[in-house]
């Protein structure tokens, strides 16, 4: 069990945690939520050690091993292979030590303790690992200095998973990975036999993951059992009770005052006003729930235009000589909304940039219309903004011939409204700083939305408000994103990005999520362009119809495992915190209540047995397909 005792954490004169309180279940799967700037880093910093608490404590079961990702990603020589091999520092030590021991005693000792922690099956592990986060073979022999930042924060989330700590803490893994690995990750965690504390902010992760929602609010914690539309539920019931509460104690507030007001002078009824007035002085105001203001997009419309906005014929375009993309035939029609699939690297931003004009055409033809305005967003103009500059600086500058109230109107459309349009950049989060880089690039009202990857630094709501935003918008949308449900509420074309070209995916996004599960990335050789699409849609259907049914039993299993850990939850309060134990728990004796854990406990873990069975069935027969 992860207790959390009265944290407390103050930074720069601001209290961010405030006596944050919880108790994890034992190997439970916990999604640590909140809004941006709530302190989610700060707490996962604090429970990692890395930062220390002006109050409270963190306790763990002893010999406990915790694993966190540091913030700077693993660099030099290195192969990704050989650093996450290194990650298992005991592994590493022993091999070391018994390459170059002579004593055939200790020698004896050391390879024991080799075989019993598995050393030798470890290099598949670890090859296993990369795989999943995107490394072929190739790619796991090269230097690190040889890949960009994202990809070297994946060698460091696969070296983290990789030493299979009992506390595993992760701050929004997801952030540098594509869909595909996503989906890897999620499978992964699934099966991970520890505590996992998990800061994400995607509700499809949340939901396939997590038995637990950890809430960060005013610098105080609250634990909901379930994912994260199970939270969504339980808080809108909270809420409800919350606003019924602060309107019944305001009615009683204002029947004390008035009695107060018209008692106080008689000498009947001093006595009664003034216990009354006492009684007014204790009455702690119920806090109304926080909305945030700021929180909204609003994309200007544009004017119409005639279709089509963009056509691609025969297409190439790449870096240099070399084509990313050939073969590329797409057209783009003013109410288009499309999503582009595929792996990182396979080549959607190069795409992107291309239909941004960005990037001209190596061979083919591409045709725009020439009235057409293009909103391109890149997480590097969120870095490119001057941190010395205000919002309104920014879009002053942008604006130059707009009128004051013109240019104050956009920024009022992304939330920056009196104070906020001029505080320094240095002091926005970074949700806020990714809302002003898109009042810029719509500041003309475009024709077309390129958004590359734009939920990285927004929180649940922030992402809510952008689809809401998406949607009433009447011009073009092209997103990069691995964030299912945005794809979902938002692309009504799916584009695949793979083998160097790029097609019309012809199913939904389930269908391709499906594929990806069952045979691997989509690819379109030779072999493959000697079926049919009629042969080629009936496998697929196959493939998918043996996944739903797969996967049924696995899910069956997973609400009993749920069941079950919420039941051993509530014996773990009545047990630790009698005061909050449910009614027909609280009347037992603690040594019932053990018996009943131990019960249990045994019960879940036949049922989680079970569940590896059915899905390394499910596994197998994803091979198969």
């Amino acid at each position: 069990m992860l207790n959390l005792n009265g944290i407390q954490v103050r930074l720069g004169g601001r209290t961010i945690l405030d006596g944050a309180t919880a108790a994890l279940p034992p190997r439970s799967r916990v999604g640590l939520i909140g809004r941006n700037g709530a302190g989610k880093s700060t707490l996962v910093r604090v429970i990692a050690g890395h930062l220390e608490a002006d109050a409270g404590s963190v306790d763990m079961p002893k010999g406990a091993r915790l694993g966190y990702i540091a913030q700077e990603a693993p660099a030099g020589s290195a192969t990704p292979f050989e650093t996450v091999l290194a990650a298992d520092a005991e592994r590493a030590a022993l091999m070391e030590e018994a390459e170059h021991c002579v004593d055939p005693d200790r020698l004896g000792e050391l390879h024991e303790r080799l075989n019993t922690i598995d050393a030798h099956a470890a290099p598949a592990r670890a090859a296993k690992i990369l795989v999943g986060l995107g490394f072929d073979e190739a790619m796991q022999h090269r230097s690190l200095d040889s890949y960009s930042g994202g990809w070297r924060m994946r060698v460091a989330l696969a070296s983290l998973l990789f030493s299979q700590p009992d506390v595993l803490l992760l701050d929004e893994p997801s952030n540098h990975l594509d869909l595909e690995a996503v989906m890897w990750l999620e499978d992964f965690l699934k099966s991970y036999r520890a505590t996992i504390l998990v800061v994400s902010h995607e509700r499809d992760f949340l939901n396939n993951v997590v038995d637990h929602i950890l809430h960060l609010e005013r610098g105080k914690l609250t634990l909901y059992p379930g994912g994260y539309d199970a939270f969504e539920r339980q808080r809108a019931e909270r809420v409800a009770q919350i606003e019924a509460a602060r309107a019944n104690q305001e009615a009683q507030r204002k029947k004390l005052a008035d009695y107060i007001a018209r008692n106080s002078a008689r000498a009947s009824t001093a006595k009664q006003a003034q216990s009354r007035a006492k009684a007014l002085a204790r009455m702690q105001p119920i806090a109304a729930m926080a909305e945030d203001p700021s929180l909204s997009f609003g994309f200007p419309d544009p004017d119409e235009l005639r279709p089509p906005l963009i056509t691609l014929d025969m297409a190439a375009v790449g870096y240099g000589a070399t084509p990313v993309l050939k073969r590329l035939n797409l057209r783009l029609d003013p109410d288009d909304r499309i999503a582009l699939l595929g792996r990182n690297g396979n080549g959607k931003t190069t795409l992107a940039r291309l239909l941004a004009a960005q990037l001209a055409p190596m061979e083919g033809d591409m045709n725009a219309s020439g009235k057409m305005r293009v909103g391109y967003f890149t997480q590097y103009q969120v870095e490119e903004l001057d941190s010395r500059d205000t919002p309104l600086d920014h879009m002053t500058r942008q604006m130059r011939d707009a009128k004051p109230a013109a240019v104050r109107a956009q920024l009022g459309r992304f939330g920056f409204s009196g104070d906020k349009a001029t505080t320094k950049v240095e002091k926005l989060s970074g949700g806020e700083r990714a809302r002003l880089a898109l009042a810029l690039i719509t500041r003309d009202a475009p024709h077309l939305l390129i958004l590359d990857e734009p939920t990285n630094h927004l929180d649940v709501d922030a992402r809510e408000a952008l689809v809401q935003a998406l949607n009433a918008y009447s011009g073009a949308v092209l997103l990069v994103s691995h964030d299912r449900h945005m794809l979902e509420m938002t692309a009504d074309r799916l584009v695949l990005v793979d083998d160097g070209t790029a097609r019309e995916f012809d199913g939904s996004l389930d269908d391709y999520i499906a594929l990806i599960l069952s045979s691997g990335a989509p690819k379109d050789g030779d072999a493959a362009n000697k079926i049919s699409k009629k042969e080629q849609r009936k496998a697929n259907a196959e493939a998918r119809e043996r996944f739903r049914e797969l996967s049924k039993r696995v899910k069956v299993l997973e609400t009993q495992t749920e069941k079950l850990t919420k039941e051993r939850s509530a014996l773990d309060r009545a047990m630790f915190d009698p005061a909050s134990a449910e009614p027909s728990l609280a009347k037992l004796t603690m040594s019932d209540l053990m018996k009943r854990r131990a019960d249990v406990e045994a019960k879940l873990e036949a049922t989680e047995a079970e569940w590896m069975e059915a899905a390394e069935a499910l596994e197998a027969g994803q091979e198969a397909a």
